[in-house]
């Protein structure tokens, strides 16, 4: 239970608090990333069901999404731009970092920042939902999809090469052992097992996966490692992307 609550506190803005928990408690709270996100996921596709029975379409997604950042304190945009900032600009890796690390926010933050929620409003207010129904949870499914596997992927993330071996991120890392990536798992596993309910989802999965596999390589590439700031900007990649699949008209 404190490490079900530790990771309560770590991915939403619940007023969980524990005492004398340090990062690397936070990693081996890491089992239950994946089903807090299911259900922050559950709770915003229901927001959302529900704002579209008063709002049009667009007006409902940019609720859904000003209430998603709230749900998740913005952790993860802040990393977001910061990789922008940092990541983007031709320099040497310790630069980078420094820029990284910086907490002022530059060009790229901004752009990055206002594109990346801009485009998960207009996705959001894309998507037939209604067409869904009967899927999964009255529609909802690709809310739900898109904050379950990209709280996965912070795990995968996590585990990779760290750019600064003394970071948060590090220690962070060193609580995600074999047995928390096989707990976490378990829930992933389950929306492949029922993949067939909308072959979105398959196809929504392996293109997670695939923008996570990008972002690793780009990220040791450019910094030689992985920071928190680099899982921050796989989760709202990820988000994104599993969106998108689902906003495809085909």
């Amino acid at each position: 239970m404190r490490f079900l609550l530790l990771a309560i506190g770590f991915l939403t803005t619940l007023p969980v608090r524990l005492k004398e928990a340090t990062m690397r408690d936070v990693g081996s709270a890491g089992m239950w990333f994946p089903i807090i996100g299911f259900f922050m996921g559950l709770t915003l596709g229901a927001v959302h069901l529900v704002l579209l029975q008063f709002f049009a379409p667009l007006l409902a997604a940019t609720l859904t999404v000003v209430t998603w950042i709230v749900m998740t304190g913005g952790l993860h945009l802040d990393g977001l731009a910061d990789c922008c900032d940092g990541l983007f600009i031709s320099a040497l890796p310790e630069r980078r970092l420094e820029i990284m690390r910086d907490p002022r926010l530059g060009s790229f933050g901004v752009i990055g920042l206002v594109s990346i929620i801009a485009l998960k409003i207009f996705v959001v207010g894309s998507i037939d939902f209604r067409s869904l129904r009967g899927v999964c949870d009255f529609g909802s499914l690709p809310i739900i999809l898109a904050l379950t596997i990209s709280r996965w992927l912070i795990l995968i993330v996590a585990r990779q090469p760290q750019a600064r071996p003394t970071g948060m991120g590090a220690e962070f890392a060193l609580g995600i052992t074999r047995r928390t990536i096989f707990i976490a798992a378990i829930v992933p596993l389950l929306f492949v097992i029922v993949g067939w309910v909308a072959w979105q989802v398959w196809v929504a999965i392996i293109a997670a996966h695939a923008i996570t596999f990008f972002v690793i390589r780009f990220a040791h590439a450019r910094i030689g490692g992985v920071t928190g700031d680099v899982i921050g900007f796989t989760v709202e990649l990820s988000e994104i992307i599993v969106l998108l699949i689902f906003a495809l008209k085909l």
